[in-house]
């Protein structure tokens, strides 16, 4: 986002949250006036758009209130902005919406379609870039570059760049090892579009996921008098592999919920979709060599069973 001269700024001396810090420097506004504000994207963070009122500040963040009638809005059921600047577009998706088409012809809604809209609607001649993917069923954040160079940068030293990948899942069953490390070579046979698993180097992509449970429960099943048993496992990945998470969980006996393609599908399952989010993503942002933090909390049907939030 370009600055303009008439665009008001402030430097933030103490942590602090959105809300108070306009508040006392904005003399005379209301919240519902600095509510206005933000829900008309008027309001950037270190360059970045903001729209919540509990967004936390730190000293050195810099704080502008851009004139006019600010940037357009994203409205869309399965998309989220999270963060925007002049160079990345970070998003939460939904699940069932897919990040690219399968193939340029296609007319089908995905996120780079929409995005492209979006921010043509703010310059003709903007675009977006795919830096990396998510699953149709997956839910959670996904970052888009806003030029070819960027997004080349990013897919070339992504490894380098990443710091955390967290995703949430929840998974049938209760895990005998309540955390660990799961290391396997996966390939992938081009005509079925499976990946499979092996525990000793067979050629394929070396691929690291690290578990956790973190709640676990017993929800009975419409079907059985017994309880079925399912567990909420957070994974943060040391490669990125297609279906790593997927594989690797069904690997170990425990696939996830709603997984048609690796596991037992919807037949059984408590929740109608596949219970796989990307909740968090850090990484070193390409242009301020700064690193940045996004998350997006994990669906609240994925969470119905332990009564809590994650």
């Amino acid at each position: 986002m370009m600055r303009r001269k008439q665009d008001t700024s402030f430097r933030v001396e103490a942590a602090t949250e959105l809300m108070p810090f306009l508040l006392s420097k904005l003399g005379g506004m209301t919240r519902t006036s600095v509510k206005q504000l933000l829900s008309q994207r008027r309001v950037t963070v270190n360059a970045g758009i903001q729209t919540r009122h509990d967004t936390p500040l730190k000293a050195g963040d810099m704080i502008n209130i851009l004139q006019g009638r600010g940037n357009v809005e994203l409205r869309h059921p399965k998309l989220r902005i999270i963060y925007e600047d002049d160079a990345l577009i970070v998003v939460e998706k939904k699940n069932g919406l897919l990040t690219v088409p399968y193939n340029p012809k296609s007319s089908e809604m995905t996120v780079l379609s929409i995005l492209k809209d979006y921010v043509k609607k703010q310059s003709r001649k903007a675009n977006v870039y795919v830096v990396h993917r998510l699953d149709r069923e997956t839910s959670g954040v996904l970052v888009f570059a806003k030029s070819p160079e960027l997004q080349e940068y990013m897919r070339t030293y992504w490894r380098q760049l990443v710091s955390k990948r967290t995703y949430v899942a929840l998974v049938e069953g209760i895990l005998e090892k309540k955390e660990g490390i799961i290391t396997s070579w996966l390939t992938e046979d081009q005509q079925t579009l499976m990946v499979y698993s092996s525990q000793t180097d067979n050629g394929g992509q070396k691929a690291i996921t690290h578990y956790k449970v973190v709640k676990e429960s017993a929800m009975p099943s419409a079907e059985q008098d017994l309880a079925t048993e399912y567990s909420l496992v957070e994974l943060n990945l040391e490669t990125g592999r297609t279906n790593q998470i997927r594989v690797h969980m069904q690997s170990i006996g425990h696939p996830v919920v709603g997984d048609r393609k690796y596991g037992n599908g919807n037949e059984s399952s408590p929740v109608d979709r596949l219970c796989l989010h990307a909740k968090v993503l850090e990484f070193i942002h390409p242009m301020t060599e700064k690193k940045v933090r996004f998350e997006a909390a994990a669906p609240k049907e994925m969470l119905r069973m332990f009564n809590s939030s994650l």
